[in-house]
């Protein structure tokens, strides 16, 4: 039996060794969304996210300074975290397409705050800006939570080396 390949990554080298090794690392799969200045609804798929504090609560998403939609989100009060559930492969590759309207063929509705939260979301957070970071070639976006829905019973939707994946809870 052979030995699986070994990848080293060095600061300087090509990127590709780095986003293997982070792609070890099992992560969810969100779409952020937020209103543009026009009223018009904007969302991308964010993979970086995470939960920061409880007291007060707080989350925190990065999306890439080069999606079309994060000065959007940067210049935002309020924004919105949909969490995918394991069926939305299709709805995740769509908000991370350029070049389309995201929410045409997507079920959703506007929150209390006026955010566009998708309706099969497994969890939505919608959350008031905290604080914006420079991330280098993203951007750390903290937001305060104001209101979370969840749905327990669903699976999550994964991302595990640059693929979809699924994992099934039993209850």
């Amino acid at each position: 039996m052979s030995k699986p390949r070994t990848v080293t990554f060095r600061a300087g080298d090509d990127t590709r060794a780095l986003r293997d090794a982070f792609g070890c690392f099992a992560t969810g799969v969100t779409i952020l969304t937020t209103t543009a200045t026009d009223g018009a609804p904007v969302g991308l798929t964010v993979s970086s996210f995470s939960s920061v504090s409880l007291d007060p609560p707080l989350l925190l998403v990065c999306p890439a300074l080069d999606a079309g939609s994060t000065a959007a989100l940067e210049g935002a009060k309020r924004f919105a975290v949909n969490v995918l559930a394991s069926e939305d492969k299709a709805l995740s590759s769509r908000f991370a397409r350029k070049g389309l309207d995201r929410f045409v063929e997507n079920e959703w509705h506007r929150s209390e705050h006026g955010l566009p939260l998708l309706d099969r979301a497994l969890a939505t957070f919608e959350c008031e800006r905290h604080a914006v970071h420079d991330g280098g070639d993203h951007l750390i976006l903290v937001g305060r939570i104001l209101r979370a829905v969840c749905h327990p019973h669903d699976d999550p939707l994964l991302y595990f080396r640059s693929r979809y994946r699924g994992i099934h809870i039993e209850d």
